[in-house]
């Protein structure tokens, strides 16, 4: 899906979930997003499909028998961040504070001359919360994640449970958040595929319209192949 203004303004076209659903058959259930979100939002996109989804870059995480993981991460530390961070918005005209629970993000796609100014409040907000949170850079956004999770360790979870067990993973990614699967996926012998011009991976598509109908081709492939 293409980048929005507003985290709650991204939609994923009906065309596009019924793709992933007949992937989803075509893959015999081996289907999983893996994504900044969190599980919530990543249903909310997809209604009313739900798949096996990592949330908060890996720090949340549901299986494929629907079983919701929630990391064991202390949540106290992150209410000064944002008690610090809110005025600091709040003072700047197009700055977005999303506020995850277990993550804090700072949006600034509105305003891309204050990058720096975000990465200096972000840094002092979270000063001293390291290793147990860190700053983890994605496209316009800066967002304070806890530490013990990313997006290679959600990989590692789902290659060992069926129906992902035992088959050789392709991570598709288009951000800089994504070069952790990127790594897992291949350290698991599998392959990687990066969609547009932020990332780069052993194979690539311009844009998320070529990666949907790229996914279309294997979801009809396998529908007729009977797999």
């Amino acid at each position: 899906m293409e980048f929005a203004d507003t985290p709650g303004s991204v939609k994923v076209d009906p065309p596009v979930i019924d793709m992933l659903l007949r992937l989803q058959v075509a893959l015999d259930g081996a289907l999983a997003v893996i994504s900044g979100r969190s599980v919530a939002e990543i249903d909310r996109i997809l209604a009313p499909l739900q798949l096996p989804a990592a949330g908060l870059h890996g720090a949340q995480r549901r299986d494929c028998a629907g079983v919701l993981h929630v990391p064991d991460v202390h949540e106290a530390p992150l209410d000064a961040v944002r008690r610090e961070l809110q005025p600091f918005v709040e003072a700047h005209a197009g700055l977005l504070l999303e506020d995850k629970r277990w993550a804090i993000a700072v949006h600034y796609r509105r305003a891309p001359d204050l990058r720096d100014e975000v990465w200096r409040a972000m840094t002092a907000a979270s000063s001293g919360l390291s290793p147990a949170f860190k700053l983890l850079e994605g496209d316009m956004v800066l967002e304070l994640k806890p530490g013990r999770f990313d997006k290679a360790a959600a990989v590692d979870a789902f290659m060992r449970e069926a129906p992902f067990r035992g088959r050789v993973p392709v991570f598709v990614g288009d951000d800089v958040t994504d070069y952790d699967g990127f790594c897992a996926a291949r350290r698991h012998g599998g392959v990687t595929v990066a969609v547009g011009p932020r990332v780069t991976a052993q194979w690539y598509l311009p844009d998320p319209g070529a990666a949907c109908a790229w996914l279309m081709q294997i979801a009809e492939q396998g529908n007729g192949s009977g797999n």
